[in-house]
Formats: C-alpha cells, sequence, structure tokens
C-alpha cells in the first residue's frame, strides 16, 4: 500500500531540528538521550494490543483527534475529575465511547521503569495514534516529539471544541483553518473514516429526521435502518462500519462517500460540494497521494497548540496530575 513518499524524506533531513508551530518547539530526536528506546518500546508494546482487539486502532486515532481537537495535543482527554466541581473532557457527550485511555497509561507505567519522568502522556498517545496508523496498513509516519501534558481538562471546553456530528463543510473547513491547515489537508485528516465505526446514536438523525439526507445511495439507506431502526436507538453501543473495510487505514472511505455510502452527514456533504469533491475524488484514485497528505496532515495537527519546555509538565500518572 505505496511506497515511500518525499514527506518520508523530509522526516529524515530534519532529525535534529527543532519543529515548530504556533511557538512550540518539537523535535524528531526529542528523547535521544533521556529516553532512547522510547519508541521501540511503544512499538513493541502495541501489536498485542492490536491482535486482542481488533478495534483498537480506530480507538487510539479517535483518542489522539479529540485531545489534540481541545485544548492541542496536551493529554488533557486522558485526566479524571479530582473534585466535584471539575468535571473532564471525557463527560462531553461529543467524547461518548472514547477508549484506550487506560491503556495509554498502561503503556506510561512501563517507561516510567525505563526512564522515569521523562516521557509525557501527550507523547504516548501521538505515538500510539501513529503506530496504529502503520500496523493498519498505512503510512508509516514519522513525528517530532516533546509535549507536555496539560494540567486542566474541562467538559465544556470539550463541548465547544469537538465538532458535532452534523458539521457542515464550511464548519468543518473553518475549524481546520484556523489549525493552518488548508482545505486539502483538512479533507485528508477526515479520511481517518476508514477506521472505526459510526455509532446509530450519532446518524439517526440522518435517517428519521424530515429533511433531505444529502447524498446517499438508497440501498446504504435501507442498510442503515436496518442496522439503526429506531429514531432513539435500541443501545447507545449499537454501530455501524464506517466504510467497508473498518479495520484497514485504504483510501476506501472515499470511493465509499463517492458512491454515495457516507456514513455522517460531513462524508455526504464531502464528496458532493464543489470546494471538496475534487479532492475527494483524487484521494479516491491514489491512494499513495492520500496517504503522503494524510501524513502531513497528522504531522501538522498533533504539533499545532501544544505544551512545551516551562508550560505543562510530565505526568508520572496519566490520569492525574502530579501533586508537588
Amino acid at each position: 500500500m505505496g511506497g515511500c513518499s518525499p514527506l518520508f524524506v523530509l522526516a529524515v533531513v530534519l532529525i535534529g531540528i527543532p519543529f515548530g508551530i504556533n511557538g512550540a518547539k518539537l523535535a524528531y530526536d526529542y528523547y535521544k538521550y533521556s529516553c532512547p528506546n522510547l519508541e521501540t518500546i511503544v512499538k513493541r508494546e502495541m501489536p498485542s494490543i492490536f491482535l486482542t482487539d481488533a478495534t483498537a486502532p480506530a480507538a487510539f486515532l479517535r483518542l489522539m483527534f479529540h485531545d489534540c481537537q481541545v485544548q492541542g495535543c496536551d493529554a488533557s482527554i486522558l485526566l479524571d475529575s479530582d473534585n466535584s466541581k471539575h468535571k473532564p473532557e471525557t463527560v462531553s457527550s461529543k467524547n461518548f465511547a472514547i477508549r484506550k485511555r487506560e491503556t495509554i497509561g498502561y503503556i506510561k507505567s512501563i517507561l516510567e521503569n525505563e526512564c522515569p519522568g521523562k516521557v509525557s502522556c501527550a507523547d504516548i498517545i501521538a505515538l500510539a495514534a501513529k503506530e496504529s496508523v502503520s500496523f493498519s496498513g498505512g503510512p508509516h509516519i514519522q513525528i517530532p516529539l516533546g509535549r507536555k501534558d496539560s494540567t486542566t481538562s474541562s467538559y465544556q471546553q470539550a463541548d465547544a471544541s469537538l465538532p458535532p456530528q452534523g458539521i457542515k463543510v464550511h464548519e468543518l473547513i473553518h475549524t481546520f483553518a484556523s489549525k493552518g491547515m488548508n482545505l486539502e489537508v483538512s479533507i485528508a485528516i477526515i479520511g481517518a473514516h476508514t477506521l472505526g465505526v459510526g455509532h446509530c446514536m450519532n446518524i439517526a438523525s440522518r435517517l428519521y429526521d424530515p429533511q433531505p439526507n444529502g447524498h446517499m445511495h438508497y440501498g446504504y439507506e435501507a442498510f442503515l435502518r436496518l442496522k439503526c431502526p429506531t429514531r432513539v436507538p435500541l443501545s447507545n453501543f449499537t454501530f455501524v462500519p464506517n466504510d467497508i473495510t473498518p479495520t484497514i487505514f485504504d483510501n476506501q472511505y472515499y470511493r465509499d462517500v463517492l458512491m454515495g455510502k457516507g456514513l455522517f452527514t460531513i462524508d455526504s456533504s464531502i464528496s458532493t460540494d464543489p470546494r471538496t469533491a475534487p479532492i475527494v475524488r483524487h484521494f479516491a484514485i491514489d491512494q499513495n497521494y492520500f496517504f503522503q497528505v494524510f501524513s502531513s496532515a497528522f504531522v501538522k495537527l498533533s504539533s499545532t497548540n501544544v505544551l512545551t519546555k516551562g508550560k505543562g509538565e510530565v505526568r508520572k500518572k496519566c490520569s492525574h496530575i502530579n501533586i508537588n
């Protein structure tokens, strides 16, 4: 599934050079001396997790996106509430069914034995997500490291920052433009829908509210109604695959949406909107090109608005801030 893209060559050239976005300084060799075996340890631990749970790669990828979308990639999504007055991001309904937080904590415990107090939970989330992409057949992405962990987590901020399930194309463009992403990169990020599933509670309004469903194949709509037979789902855990290869990172998502088989409203919309449809068609035809643009998008998203140096901390336990 695709050879080396120019991005990979660029990553090699940039090793050791600070990577700055919005004033943040990350580096590809950040842990060269403080924890040189970091990536080797993560690569060693991840396959057993993936082999025991085929849905794990999608879960790790979603975990990173939901973390980065709120306060930047700072592991705020991993914090549990320390008191009743401050509810964490996980309380937000938009973080429904977020998973694998405890697995990040498990990997953190291994790294604490290897190099205590050195590796942030935020960097572990990013590394787990990139391993998820490559294990599932996607590109091998090199990412700069050096993120610090947040000491705050707010469900109100998650409510305000995470995109709604019915997001429109112009809202999508604005959301990612605020992070310095152009249109093509934004549509590549949406391609992460190639992994995982969508819950009926998030698509029922498309099927049962009296409004046009956009570009949806009639057979696919019938299939969705069979899977999600009621306006109010019988269970919060009924779901439908995002595309026909939900455990493989490929460009099938774009092929599906062009055929009217987009699970979410935004999936259907990007296939018909004149601003985004040409990009969708390009990605559907050329998987190598999609991988290249997605790699760039992944690095950009995971490196924007991060905490570095004197800001934030390296948590000892990912679910709680450090107690001095």
